[in-house]
């Protein structure tokens, strides 16, 4: 049951999936390290953001069968053409949406953080 308030805590966001929360605090210490960002939690998933959002985490599993515990969206101001990425959108000018799976918390490399770093720095 829902509290009256709807407020969302990253505690509620991931109540029953401990692999996807394990995935999401190696995220947060990774877009942490890069600087001052706020964290927000609504129901379909968590923002980090500076003046913009710059990546975004998500449960495919709330919304389709999945295997995979936990979705990073990164907002890149250029394409990426890595197939790392499941998808790519393009929603509106100068900004594309690349989906990462990430599996577990090892798929959180080097290339993600210079990506995340990519993201932060265009958000500000």
């Amino acid at each position: 049951m829902e509290p009256a308030n709807n407020f969302w805590t990253v505690a509620r966001f991931f109540e029953g999936s401990p692999a996807a929360r394990a995935i999401y605090d190696a995220a947060e210490r990774m877009a942490s390290g890069l600087g001052p960002m706020d964290v927000r939690v609504s129901r379909s998933q968590i923002a980090f953001r500076r003046r913009r959002g710059f990546a975004y985490l998500w449960r495919p599993g709330t919304y389709v069968t999945s295997d995979i515990p936990l979705v990073l969206t990164l907002a890149l101001r250029r394409h990426e053409a890595s197939p790392r990425f499941k998808e790519v959108a393009h929603p509106s000018p100068g900004v594309w949406m690349h989906h990462l799976e990430l599996p577990d918390s090892s798929a959180l490399d080097g290339q993600v953080q210079e990506w995340l770093r990519e993201a932060y720095v265009a958000a500000a």
